[in-house]
C-alpha cells in the first residue's frame, strides 16, 4: 500500500486548490457504475477547465499519485480504496460557437446532458451514443462508438470532433485538431501520453429532430437487449477487448461461464463480456471473475483476452472499514 502522502506536500496542495474543496476520506462506488470501490484519500471536484488544470498540474508538479475520474463509467476501484488524490473532472459548460459547432466541458454527460441539448436543437452525430454513460472527456480518452441504425457500420464521436483544449503532459495548455488524438477503437493519443482534456469542441450536422430521436429510441431498444440496466445491475460495459471477427463475450460463452457467479458478482446472462454487481458486491469478487473468464478463455481456445477497464487502487491490500 502506498505511503500517505506527506504532509508539507498536503499542505502546499490545500493552498493551491483551497482547503474547503479538498474532501478526505471520500466513498467511491457511489462515484462508479459498478457501485463498488473504497474511499479516496482525497477528493477534488473539478467544475472548471481551470479547476481541472490546476488540480493535475499541482499533483503533477508535487509528484503527489493523482486519477482522474468522470462518471467512474469503465473502472472497477479496490475494495481497499485509491491512495493519493482523485480528482473527479465536472467540467460543466455547453457553449454554441456557430449554427453548427459546439464547445463542451469534458465533465459534461454525453447522455443524457449533451444529446438532449443537441437533438432538441435539430443537430445530429452525437445522437448515435444515446444509453451509453461517459464524460466528455472520457468519451475522447475511448474514441466513443456504437453501430449505425442499420448495424451495417460502426460510428465513433472522431466523426464529430474538431479538435480540443488539453492540458498537455509537457505542463502547458494547448488547442488541438482531431488529428492529434490519433483515434482508434477503443483507443487515442490519451491512452499513450499523459493528457487531459478540458473542453472538446464538435461539428454536428442538421436533421429533423424526429429523425434523430427515433434513432435513439432503435439504439435505447438495441442496448436494452444485450446490456444490463444499470439501475438493476451495476457495471462497467465490457470488461475485455475486441478481438477481431472473435467477440470476447462468444469465446467467454463457449467456455460455459455465461451467468457464472462468485458471491455477489456475476457474468452477465444475457452479455459474458460484462460482469455485473448483483448487490454488495466487492472488487475482489468481479476481479475473480475477470480472471478466471481470462484464464479459462486461453486455456481452453488460445486467446488471450485484454481488459479494457482501468483498475483503480490496490487489489491486494484489505479492504478498509
Amino acid at each position: 500500500m502506498a505511503p500517505p502522502i506527506d504532509p508539507t506536500l498536503l499542505a502546499a496542495l490545500d493552498e493551491a486548490l483551497s482547503a474547503d474543496r479538498l474532501e478526505r476520506d471520500v466513498p467511491l462506488a457511489p462515484m462508479t457504475t459498478f457501485r463498488i470501490g473504497g474511499p479516496a484519500d482525497l477528493l477534488y471536484r473539478a467544475r472548471t477547465p481551470d479547476e481541472l488544470a490546476v488540480a493535475v498540474g499541482t499533483a503533477r508538479e508535487l509528484g503527489i499519485p493523482h486519477h482522474l475520474i468522470g462518471v467512474g463509467a469503465n473502472i472497477l476501484v479496490a475494495d481497499a480504496g485509491v491512495r493519493g488524490l482523485v480528482i473527479r473532472n465536472e467540467v460543466a459548460g455547453v457553449e454554441w460557437l456557430d449554427d453548427r459547432t459546439v464547445r463542451v466541458g469534458a465533465g459534461v454527460e454525453v447522455f443524457p446532458d449533451l444529446i438532449v441539448e443537441t437533438v432538441d436543437r435539430g443537430r445530429g452525430g452525437l445522437h448515435h451514443f444515446v444509453g451509453i454513460p461517459s464524460t466528455v472527456g472520457g468519451a475522447l480518452w475511448q474514441n466513443l462508438h456504437f453501430l449505425s441504425p442499420d448495424r451495417s457500420r460502426t460510428c465513433f464521436i472522431e466523426e464529430v470532433t474538431l479538435g480540443a483544449e488539453i492540458l498537455a503532459q509537457e505542463g502547458d495548455r494547448r488547442r488541438v485538431g482531431v488529428e492529434y488524438f490519433a483515434f482508434g477503437y477503443d483507443d487515442s493519443i490519451l491512452h499513450h501520453r499523459d493528457d487531459v482534456v478540458l473542453t472538446a469542441d464538435f461539428r454536428l450536422d442538421p436533421a429533423p429532430v424526429e429523425e434523430l430521436r427515433a434513432v435513439m429510441r432503435e439504439n435505447l431498444r438495441w442496448r436494452d437487449d444485450r446490456h444490463p440496466d444499470l439501475w438493476l445491475y451495476p457495471s462497467a460495459g465490457s470488461i475485455f477487448q475486441k478481438i477481431e471477427g472473435v467477440g470476447a463475450g462468444r469465446l467467454i460463452d463457449e467456455c460455459g461461464l455465461k451467468g457464472h457467479v462468485h458471491g455477489r458478482a456475476g457474468i452477465f446472462h444475457r452479455h459474458a463480456n460484462i460482469v455485473v454487481n448483483l448487490g454488495g458486491a466487492s472488487a475482489a469478487e468481479v476481479r475473480h471473475l475477470i480472471d478466471l473468464a481470462r484464464e479459462t478463455v486461453l486455456r481452453e481456445t488460445g486467446y488471450d483476452l485484454r481488459t479494457e477497464i482501468g483498475f483503480l487502487g490496490d487489489f491486494d491490500a484489505p479492504p478498509t472499514g
